[in-house]
């Protein structure tokens, strides 16, 4: 039964609709990303490859994200979304081609990985500056935790679809995706337009990050991401875990892959009913803390169960931190700011996932996969430490009663 604390934010239709769009292209994400990690490694047999797909995503996206977000401030938050989404299902009926044209070579995977990177810079600063847009400020932390818990029921379940659908070959996976987002390209369609709301204000593609420089609070959540994840991305590695140290096949990664959602899955639904009101900022630093330790035990586990538990400790862990630190930014940023704010979160959370895919890759191409997995979880403690010293406005922060 849904509390009706979310029911109220449920009744928003433009949310609704909103939310489904999310549902169906997260779902594209997910199951293509167990294809293409498999594919990549079924092809080369190398973590370096393996990390080489997130720096194809990661290079696109850091070079585009700030005018993505200065784009967001300036016309139809819903249209980006719309055109976006349009071009993402173009890139996904691409790796079908691919999939269906024999061997894919390697660049030619890479090619279209970064054209959902670059597609990503735009569409993310739109969508995080247009929830706040949807739904009253005492019910943003519910909406970012719904929202947030749509993403991990995707990533809980794409993956493990993904597994099985890949057993009847890549092209399967990448047909239903493009299937997906067709979907998603009509609910973002029937959303109302919402055009960014002008006050006259600052106008220039830097204003974000000056505006995050000044908000120590604000710095503090989205480097605080930027350096835990970056160490701590062992999810890079899952392929190798799953075929080399595990021995499970697609079916097993994509269970892997699928573990560190069901933690989030149920730490948004809880948030969603009751939010961290009361030590908010302790609270990030002990999930993020959290994250950390549940890395360390997956890095050292030769155990599917206990490999399979440790993530999803860490996904709950994670989640918690997320929706914290994206409460925070949204209600401490004015509207006209959003996307450019948006913007410069996206590049510290975009730097986090694929840049830390490739330093996991490389480390474990340097060192071995356990090492580079322990060594992660042991930077992110550390990095807890520090910025909780560093950052005492984001060890105050607390959240808005609603």
């Amino acid at each position: 039964m849904i509390p009706a604390s979310a029911r109220e934010v449920l009744a928003i239709r433009d949310f609704r609709l909103f939310l489904m769009g999310r549902l169906l292209s997260s779902s594209a994400q997910q199951i293509t990303t167990v294809a293409v990690g498999w594919l990549v490694y079924d092809i080369a047999h190398s973590p370096l490859q393996l990390g080489l797909v997130g720096l194809a995503q990661f290079v696109p996206a850091l070079l585009l994200t700030l005018p993505g977000g200065h784009l967001a401030d300036k016309v139809d938050r819903r249209l980006i979304l719309l055109v976006c989404s349009v071009v993402t299902t173009l890139a996904m009926a691409g790796l079908l081609l691919l999939a269906t044209s024999g061997t894919p070579s390697m660049l030619s995977i890479y090619a279209v990985m970064a054209v959902l990177g670059a597609v990503r810079a735009f569409w993310a600063p739109a969508g995080q500056s247009l929830t706040p847009m949807l739904v009253r400020r005492e019910l943003l932390s519910r909406a970012v935790a719904l929202n947030s818990t749509v993403w991990q029921v995707t990533v809980i379940g794409g993956p493990a679809l993904g597994g099985l659908l890949y057993a009847f070959g890549p092209a399967t996976v990448f047909g239903t995706a493009t299937v997906l987002l067709v979907g998603a390209s009509l609910a973002t369609l029937a959303l109302a337009p919402q055009p960014p709301r002008r006050t006259g204000g600052p106008d220039s593609i830097f204003d974000g990050i000056r505006f995050v420089r000044s908000r120590p609070e604000i710095l503090g959540s989205v480097s605080l991401d930027l350096f835990a994840v970056l160490l701590g991305g062992a999810t890079a590695l899952l392929p190798i875990y799953a075929r080399d140290i595990l021995m499970t096949g697609p079916v097993g990664l994509g269970l892997l892959r699928s573990a560190p959602a069901l933690g989030a899955a149920i730490s948004a639904l809880v948030l969603a009913h009751r939010p961290m009101e009361r030590a908010a900022g302790t609270k990030l630093f002990v999930a993020v803390g959290l994250f950390g330790l549940a890395t360390v035990v997956f890095g050292v586990s030769t155990s599917f169960p206990l490999s399979l538990a440790a993530l999803v400790v860490l996904g709950a862990a994670d989640m918690v931190s997320v929706v914290l630190r994206q409460t925070l930014v949204q209600l401490n940023t004015p509207d006209e700011m959003r996307g450019r704010v948006s913007a410069v979160n996206l590049v510290f959370i975009t730097a986090s996932n694929e840049l830390g895919e490739f330093e996991s890759g490389a480390t474990a191409a340097l060192f071995g996969t356990v090492p580079a997995g322990v060594l992660g979880g042991v930077g992110t403690l550390a990095v807890a430490l520090i910025w909780a010293w560093r950052f005492p406005a984001l060890r105050r922060f607390q959240l808005p009663k609603g």
